[in-house]
């Protein structure tokens, strides 16, 4: 028995952000003199994102609070059960854009399992639910969650379905995943927060994986791999204060990923007669990220140049990101990419590495 991601389909709220609007709220939201908004500039034009994507529209017009107070301060500052609602109000519309790309002239009624991932909000009845009556889906459809388990959400998800496939040849898994990570803005000056607030935006993906494949491209699951290094378990953490979220994001995860990728890819090809990768999804945790893993794994950033697009027009958008760098690249492939191999990277809370090879199929 086998598993294939058969179609992908993304989706993101309509305010779309610039970075240098976003430094600009944020600048007058922590009421920074010109030193600190200067520096606080270079950070975010050291991003390597142009664009972002939220369901608040603060962030984007000069003046406009639909969400914040209209103060100087932001006070009095929403309450994480103010998030909590508007999470609840606007994720699922992202969901089902999503998952019905992802479904496209498909029969919703032969979907047998639904897996829904996030870290930004949870309610019940959930995101789950909802999707079943938005989507027209069988009432009896299985359903999993995932939950605040943050950028490498996505892997478990796959594991899960590719389980579910390699059981019943019947079975058809859609994964949707959302996240709503603008509307956990912190806006005290502590460092992790302020790098948090420079990469991180709103999106939703959903991924069809079946036990069998269709016409056309298809992924085909090969291997996974993944470990932890406790010594930088405190330097990626997400916690729920009375604010919102807070994310702890530390400057040191790259030397962390550093040190650790080499091991973790010699782990993962320990099962596979594979020298190289024809293809490379990695999570755009940041791009500081992706320069130490493309250092560390010899490639220019023409072969990871679907994290880059996507970090440049989207920033990192936790689990579903790269659910659209596997989307990008399921675009450009052909019949004549048969058989070659993506390696897929991903990394979170813990501090979490992992990693997952993918054949491509051509049915």
């Amino acid at each position: 028995m086998k598993a294939f991601i058969t179609s992908i389909g993304t989706s993101n709220p309509k305010h779309k952000i610039s970075q240098p609007q976003v430094w600009e709220f944020m600048a007058k939201a922590h009421q920074m003199n010109e030193a600190e908004a200067r520096s606080l500039n270079m950070l975010y034009r050291a991003t390597g994102i142009h664009t972002r994507y939220s369901v608040i529209e603060d962030y984007s017009e000069a003046g406009v609070r639909s969400f914040y107070p209209d103060s100087e301060d932001l006070e009095p500052f929403p309450s994480t059960q103010k998030r909590a609602a508007l999470f609840q109000k606007e994720a699922i519309s992202l969901c089902e854009e999503a998952a019905s790309k992802a479904l496209k002239n498909r029969n919703v009624q032969e979907i047998t399992h639904l897996i829904t991932v996030s870290c930004t909000g949870m309610y019940a009845p959930g995101i789950d639910i909802e999707l079943i009556d938005k989507l027209g889906l069988n009432t009896t459809v299985e359903r999993t969650g995932i939950n605040f388990m943050g950028c490498y959400a996505a892997f478990n998800a796959i594991k899960v379905a590719r389980s579910i496939c390699m059981s019943d040849a019947k079975a058809k898994v859609l994964i949707v995943c959302v996240e709503l990570c603008s509307i956990h803005f912190q806006k005290e000056k502590v460092a992790d927060y302020l790098l948090a607030n420079a990469l991180f935006g709103d999106g939703a993906a959903a991924m069809l994986m079946e036990a069998e494949p269709v016409n056309g491209i298809n992924l085909e699951t090969q291997t996974f791999h993944s470990d932890l290094n406790r010594g930088g378990g405190e330097d990626m953490a997400w916690r729920i204060g009375d604010y919102g979220f807070e994310m702890r994001l530390s400057s040191y995860i790259p030397d962390f990923i550093e040190k650790d990728i080499a091991p973790l890819i010699k782990r993962l090809k320990e099962n596979l007669d594979i020298e190289s990768f024809d293809f490379h999804a990695v999570h755009p945790g940041g791009k500081k990220i992706l320069e130490v893993i493309e250092s560390e794994l010899e490639l220019q950033p023409e072969d990871n140049r679907f994290a880059h697009e996507v970090l440049r027009n989207y920033g990192n958008m936790s689990s579903p990101t790269i659910l659209f760098v596997l989307k990008e690249i399921m675009q450009i492939l052909k019949k004549e990419d048969h058989n070659k191999n993506v390696l897929v990277l991903a990394f979170g809370p813990g501090l979490t590495l992992e990693s997952m090879v993918l054949s491509v199929k051509y049915q």
